[in-house]
This record gives structure tokens, sequence and C-alpha cells, in this order.
């Protein structure tokens, strides 16, 4: 159960039910917080394992320098505090959320220190959250979203920041009402741009295509992806990309943190088969081989946790 969790606070554990802040304070008042989700592997020879967890780190200090905000804690206690709390609540199989946040009670749009707290969860999602609503394992349903991709000249898109999520969550919202899983939101020139908090992929011709960097997420899922596409010899290519594309791809699918390759089934009238298509299963399959500990050759993308 969560209250039986303990929480990683600048450094120190304390309990789940004393992690709190004022609800005026400005990162929740005004969203100016940011974020990292992590995943958590029970490998074949070392035990719990943290999937990437430099690039997250790493990530995270980015996002803060992005919106001139200064991590309470460096970058090397960050990474040591993500693996003590996953051995603190004895995590094999599961989830991290890192958060940087600013407690201050501010009225004004802005704080008078921009120096954040940092807060490190662990958590096994089906234990600790019971039933969530999830993508069949067959596949996703998929429609184009009417909201558009926030655009980079507004805030800063490669930011994992709470405020920008909003963008997404409108977007899964109006999947949901349309009777879809998720959805793919188009950025404000009319290209391909992500799903809610996914990055999408296309199949077509034995070539994949993803939408280029620039008013997307820089995913550490998504830059794996790539990175294993290109070990099996299947070529990548970053671009702008069409909506039409949607009609005539082989294959889509989906990249995240918590389900890694998430294939589509249908996208709006459409029906692909077969599900997972061949290029998705590949991809699928190798990176259960790496999570997993069974692929040597990514050995170093597993951190362990103890």
């Amino acid at each position: 159960m969560l209250s039986d969790r303990r929480v990683f606070v600048n450094g120190e554990f304390i309990a789940w039910d004393q992690a709190c802040i004022h609800m005026m304070s400005h990162s929740f008042s005004r969203g100016a917080a940011i974020f990292e989700v992590l995943s958590v592997h029970d490998t074949e020879d070392t035990g719990p394992c943290v999937f990437r967890l430099d690039a997250h780190v790493q990530r995270l200090f980015r996002s803060a320098a992005a919106l001139d905000m200064v991590p309470g804690l460096s970058l090397e206690a960050v990474a040591a505090g993500v693996c003590e709390t996953a051995r603190e609540n004895g995590i094999r199989q599961g989830a991290v959320k890192i958060l940087g946040y600013n407690p201050e009670i501010a009225f004004d749009i802005l704080p008078s220190v921009n120096t954040l707290d940092i807060a490190v969860f662990a958590m096994d999602p089906a234990r600790d959250l019971g039933r969530r609503r999830v993508p069949a394992a067959d596949g996703a349903t998929l429609c184009v979203s009417s909201w558009r991709k926030l655009d980079p000249g507004t805030v800063p898109v490669e930011a994992k920041a709470a405020a920008n999520y909003l963008n997404g969550m409108l977007a899964r919202q109006e999947a949901g009402k349309k009777g879809c899983d998720m959805a793919v939101m188009l950025d404000t020139q009319g290209f391909l741009a992500e799903g809610a908090t996914e990055s999408i992929f296309l199949v077509k011709d034995g070539r994949i295509m993803t939408p280029v960097l620039g008013t997307v997420l820089d995913s550490i899922t998504r830059n794996s992806v790539i990175t294993l596409a290109k070990t099996l010899g299947i070529p990548v290519a970053e671009a702008r990309l069409s909506p039409d594309l949607l009609d005539t791809a082989e294959e889509i699918f989906f990249t995240c943190t918590p389900m890694k390759v998430l294939p589509v089934k249908t996208c709006g009238q459409r029906t692909l088969s077969p599900v997972p298509g061949p290029v998705t299963r590949q991809l699928a399959d190798l990176m259960a081989e790496v999570t997993s500990g069974r692929n040597r050759r990514f050995a170093d993308w597993l951190f362990p946790v103890s």
C-alpha cells in the first residue's frame, strides 16, 4: 500500500503521508515543477535495475536549466537517491518518480528563490494503484486530437515540466470521449508531433519514421528504440511527418516509459493487421531482452538498485 511507502526528500526518508506541501506553494499553484518517471525491472542476474538512470537524471537537470531552476541536490545525489528509494521500498518491478518543486508560499508569478526541493517516490503500480486504465495488450486504439502540441515558441517543450502536461491531458481526455485509448497531436504547423505522454513511430516499406526533435520531447524511450532499430539494421528517418501517413503506414506504435513499445491496432476508422506488425514485434522483443538483462550489449542501460 502507498501508506507503507517511504519517500526520499532532500536526502532523507520520510513517511508517505508526510510528503506534503502547502496548497499555496508556488509549484502547486503555478505548475512550476519538473519531473522524471523511470522504470524498474527485475533482471535475471543482478536483480532490480533502473532503466537508463543516467539519461533520466541528466534530462531532469536540463529541464531545470531551461526553466532557470536549480535542483537542491547534485546530479550524483539524485541518481543515488533513486536507487536508495527503490531499495528502501523493496521495488523489484515498478516505477520511480523524481519531482523537483518549489514549496515556497508565493502569490506572485515569480518565487523569491529558484532552488528546487527534490523528492523521489518508488512504487509498484499494480500493487499500489490497483486497476488503472491501460491499453489492451493486443494494441491501442488511436485517434488524432483536435488539440495541437505546445509550440516551442511558447514554452520550452524539451523541458519535462508539470505545466506542459495539461496539453497531453486534454488530448487523452478527448480520446477517451471518442472511445479511443490514445491520441496523437499535431504541431502548430500541422505535422505529426506526439501522444499525450508518448512518442509515435510509423513503419512503411520496412523503414521506421518518427517526428524530428524540435516540437516534441527528447524522449529517452524514443532514443532507446531508435538505437535498437539501428542495431537490427532497420532504417530510421526523423522528419516532419504529414498526418496523411497515418492512412498508409503499415505499422504504428507508441513508445513510453511504462509500456516501452505499444502497438496501435486501429487508427480512426482504419484497422491495422497484423498487430503487432513484424517491425514492432522485433523492437518489443529486443526491448524485453534488454530490460530483463538478457542482452548484454545494452547492459550499461541498466543500473542495479543494490
